[in-house]
């Protein structure tokens, strides 16, 4: 995989400049995008990067992340508080980021989309009302283990780490997940599913495989 260097500031922008020209499949009027990576990567940095940058060009853009729809903690730790197995087959509620999030951008769709479910914290409902997008606004879903769901996308973008630099990047007291990632590589290989992969091993040094990576 051939990677080239960009700047932090710079990255933000070329993504944005990817995702103004996406046209959704199948007459759709709402472009899907996920970003994916573990927590370290800073998935959420880069989608309000996006965000912000396709709003100077005029296109309305509605960030969310998964990380509100995780499931109750009844269900999140039901095998122990530090089970990797639960972590990557359990915690996200992937039919709630369905029915909430993706299904009301297909064709036809309601364009109203919920921005959070849960607050895994207090372990309660969030109550946040349902998020007009107009039509041509884009979706920008980012998280962990978004890939390998079959979650309709327009552009999928992975934030790619080493199991060295996850390792040196990760919260001491959430080293107990490094098994999920590395099933994640084994059975997803995300690198290879994205669209778009960007190494993020040096935050202040990013590289990319380019706006050409998947030729539309």
């Amino acid at each position: 995989m051939r990677l080239e260097a960009i700047t932090p500031e710079r990255l933000g922008e070329a993504l944005a400049d990817r995702v103004h020209g996406l046209r959704p499949e199948g007459g759709g009027s709402w472009p899907r995008v996920l970003i994916d990576g573990a927590p370290a990567a800073g998935t959420g940095e880069l989608a309000d990067a996006v965000a912000q940058a396709l709003r100077v060009r005029g296109r309305a853009a509605l960030v969310v992340g998964a990380a509100g729809f995780l499931r109750a903690a009844s269900l999140r730790f039901e095998h122990g508080r530090r089970d990797p197995d639960a972590y990557y087959e359990r915690w996200l509620d992937t039919g709630a980021l369905w029915r909430e999030v993706l299904t009301p951008l297909d064709p036809g769709g309601s364009g109203r989309v919920l921005p959070d479910l849960w607050d895994a914290e207090r372990d309660r409902a969030t109550r946040s009302p349902a998020v007009p997008l107009p039509p041509g606004g884009v979706l920008l879903l980012h998280g962990t283990f978004l890939l390998g769901h079959w979650f309709p996308a327009d552009l999928t973008v992975h934030l790619s780490l080493s199991p060295g630099a996850l390792e040196r990047r990760i919260p001491a007291g959430e080293r107990w997940t490094l098994p999920a990632f590395a099933r994640y590589e084994a059975e997803v290989a995300p690198r290879e599913a994205a669209d778009i992969v960007v190494r993020v091993d040096d935050p202040r040094r990013p590289a990319w495989t380019g706006t050409a990576a998947r030729p539309e």
